[in-house]
């Protein structure tokens, strides 16, 4: 419309040749400079407030409010949005700040239109609508004007109200400019028919610009809500794991920012605009999403001998039965004393004390293995080589019979290997089974086709199980071979588990622990060594902590002594 405008304009250039001519194709130029600008604005909040500044800039307008429709049906009203007045010095809305408490004005009053409001009215017949002066025009309602005048000294006079309609005819808002002001006087003016061609024109674009800002927040919401209802579901598999999948995106962001802020050293080059932000936070969100695949009896082991229920309890019901036995053939070889002939009563005694204490010793080792065989179950870090060798003496030195008569060792030899993990609670098979979440993770996000400003999340949340020496999984990456965001996220991942609280087989790490242990795998080429550096002098492990760390967990951090770390 506006190029439509400008050629009208142009053909009747020889007429209108001089200052105001020149100033006309000036404002159909800075128009089309406008229509540009508008679908370049990511920003809802400033494509509003750049929408109603042009139209006060190409129409001469002192104020202005632009409105946008909300509700359904007799419930629809138009919301203050944006609220300019040059000569008040007032700026409410946009990028101010500055909260518009005004309320909003109905389209309905009683089930009936509320035409007798000029912005409800244009909005209701979809006609633009030109009033010279508020004082003296009838048909409309402004007394609401008037107070405002009377409060602030002001004087509203001219009025040229004009609805925003998108491409498929919808009613977006309304735009209203008051105060049209003669270019050369100065004094208030009505709004010419050119300023109404220009201020329609301009809000045909800007109605179609905030259809698509809308429709793209609309959808990147929507987006994110689908994120939140994945991590949602691995959470009702897992309430020990849930909150990972939260936790993680903030950590990686907060380390992602403090590298970002860093003007000195390896990283030094390292930026990140809100595009590379956005992108890494929805790959923060989505770096465990391949876990929906892993059983949950896997994901939530908390002994080495839980599957659907937790094992040991089985092995504890054997040494029950093997503790009767010893009773019961300690019973019978009393009997078969008493029947015996030729015993003296001191020798009888004699030999009943031996069968008690032989009795005693046996139940004792027996409640021994038992109390062993728990401990064993637990997870820890590293089990000992003699711990492990005990667990196989203790499943061949007993046997006990089963259900179906026979004989049979007393530990299977699953339970053996499960018992003998040497870290932790996961079997190798096991562990690959949760290693695969990533392979998972990877398959779904590489289906996936991502616009061109998230193309990056499937490495950035595929790489978060690499290690800097090429010996991480799934594809042995090395760090030349991976970005600064897939680097960051690991760290992010490891401490967040280290420090972790709602795990099931074992408590959060203090903030020393967990830095020690970072420090370490920073000197053994698990994590980036100039990322760790970042993370420590920076203090983000500190930011984390207060966000998510029990205070028990939060201790004094000498920094001298973290391994990998020089101050």
């Amino acid at each position: 419309m506006a190029e439509a405008i400008l050629s009208a304009e142009r053909a009747r250039a020889p007429a209108e040749a001089g200052p105001a001519g020149n100033d006309l194709f000036q404002r159909l130029d800075r128009l089309n400079e406008i229509g540009s600008a508008l679908s370049l604005e990511k920003n809802l909040a400033a494509l509003l407030e750049k929408i109603l500044i042009a139209a006060k800039t190409i129409t001469r307008a002192d104020g202005g409010t632009l409105y946008l429709i909300e509700g359904e049906g007799a419930a629809q009203q138009l919301r203050f949005e944006i609220v300019r007045t040059a000569s008040l010095g007032v700026a409410l809305g946009g990028t101010t700040g500055n909260a518009i408490t005004f309320a909003p004005l109905p389209l309905y009053r009683d089930g009936r239109p509320n035409t007798g409001m000029v912005a409800a009215y244009a909005a209701l017949t979809g006609r633009t609508v030109d009033v010279a002066d508020a004082y003296t025009e009838a048909g409309f309602d402004f007394s609401g004007t008037r107070q405002f005048d009377q409060r602030t000294g002001y004087r509203s006079k001219s009025f040229l109200t004009v609805p925003m309609k998108n491409h498929s005819g919808e009613l977006i808002g309304v735009l209203q400019l008051i105060n049209c002001r003669d270019p050369e006087s100065g004094a208030i003016v009505a709004f010419a028919e050119t300023d109404r061609r220009l201020a329609e024109s301009l809000a045909s674009q800007a109605a179609v610009a905030i259809t698509n800002r809308q429709l793209i927040d609309q959808l990147e919401t929507l987006f994110e809500s689908f994120i939140t209802l994945i991590n949602a579901a691995i959470d009702e598999k897992s309430p020990y794991t849930g909150g990972h999948c939260q936790r993680v995106p903030t950590l990686t962001m907060l380390l992602a920012e403090a590298v970002n802020e860093t003007t000195a050293g390896p990283l030094a080059s390292f930026t990140m605009t809100d595009k590379d932000r956005y992108e890494l936070r929805i790959a923060g969100l989505l770096h465990d999403c391949g876990k929906i695949t892993t059983p949950v009896h896997i994901v939530d082991k908390a002994t080495k001998l839980e599957t659907i229920f937790d094992r040991i309890h089985l092995v504890d019901t054997r040494f029950e039965v093997l503790k009767r036995d010893a009773e019961i053939e300690s019973l019978k070889a009393k009997l078969e004393l008493a029947r015996t002939q030729g015993l003296d009563e001191i020798e009888l005694r004699e030999r009943k004390y031996r069968l008690d204490r032989e009795l005693a010793d046996r139940l004792r080792r027996l409640d021994d293995d038992r109390e062993f065989l728990r401990r064993a179950n637990v997870g820890a870090e590293a089990m000992s080589a003699e711990d492990q060798a005990r667990v196989r003496a203790i499943g061949e030195k007993y046997r006990w019979r089963d259900i179906s008569g026979a004989t049979a060792n007393f530990l299977s030899d699953d339970e053996v290997a499960n018992l003998t993990i040497r870290s932790g609670t996961l079997t190798p098979e096991e562990r690959e089974i949760i290693n695969h979440h990533i392979v998972s993770t990877i398959k779904m996000l590489e289906a996936l086709p991502w616009p061109k400003h998230l193309r990056n999340v499937p490495e950035y949340a595929g790489g978060h199980h690499e290690r800097m020496d090429g010996r991480g999984y799934p594809r042995g990456l090395k760090r030349d071979q991976m970005s600064v965001q897939a680097r960051v996220m690991g760290i992010a991942d490891i401490f967040e588990a280290l420090t972790a609280k709602d795990r099931p087989y074992k408590k959060g790490k203090t903030l020393t622990e967990a830095l020690a242990i970072l420090g370490r795998f920073s000197l053994n080429g698990h994590v980036d060594p100039d990322l760790f550096d970042v993370f420590v002098r920076r203090k983000v492990y500190m930011r984390y902590a207060e966000a998510f760390l029990d205070p028990d967990q939060i201790d004094e951090v000498d920094e001298t002594n973290i391994p990998g770390y020089a101050p």
